[in-house]
């Protein structure tokens, strides 16, 4: 992504314990383009942000104490800036026609949702996906089942092998399992 540099090491005594630019990019570069995905949706606006906040913090390298938390805090800046300048583009559709009913970003953002609203609710989506991730596989078929594929108790039975009310009573300890696990992070059933 960034081109050959030589290592870049701070001066003076301050920066003893900061490292050097190539060893954060290493360390840095895989975490910074996962939470920039997270935050974007996209890729390869993913890879552009962290690309350019890397060239940022390169120019501004002597002034910067805390590169790792800068680049996490200008990935995050960028990504708002991206959502924002996303979202005023939707509003205003060549064709006349408002946005979508799952909006023009495909999160079904709506016209009076802030940008601030949307990225809370894509934070909580990954969110949820990391959770549904850790579930087993059968719990993880049963969530898909009921609620992606909108099937009923007795279909997502016939499909499992599954007593109809094991389906029922797995479901509910399932939502309890992944609500538990969600709560810590702010995220209730109104987010």
């Amino acid at each position: 992504m960034l081109k050959q540099t030589p290592d870049l090491k701070p001066s003076g005594a301050e920066g003893a314990s900061k490292p050097t630019l190539r060893a954060l990019f290493e360390s840095e570069e895989t975490a910074l383009l996962r939470y920039a995905f997270s935050l974007t949706g996209r890729r390869a606006v993913a890879e552009e942000i962290v690309q350019d906040v890397f060239l940022q913090l390169h120019a501004r390298w002597e002034d910067v104490e805390n590169p790792s938390a800068w680049l996490y805090r200008s990935v995050r800046n960028r990504a708002f800036s991206y959502l924002r300048h996303l979202k005023r583009e939707s509003l205003h559709t060549d064709d006349g026609k408002p946005p979508s009913a799952y909006g023009e970003t495909g999160y079904g953002d709506t016209p009076d949702e802030s940008p601030e609203e949307m990225l809370l609710r894509m934070e909580a989506v990954a969110a949820l996906r990391q959770s549904m991730q850790e579930l087993d596989p059968t719990d993880r078929q049963l969530v898909k089942l009921k609620y992606f594929e909108n099937l009923s108790y007795s279909d997502i039975s016939a499909q499992t092998g599954l007593s109809i009310g094991n389906v029922g009573y797995r479901l509910h300890h399932i939502l309890k399992k992944l609500a538990g696990k969600l709560r810590p992070l702010g995220i209730d059933g109104k987010s």
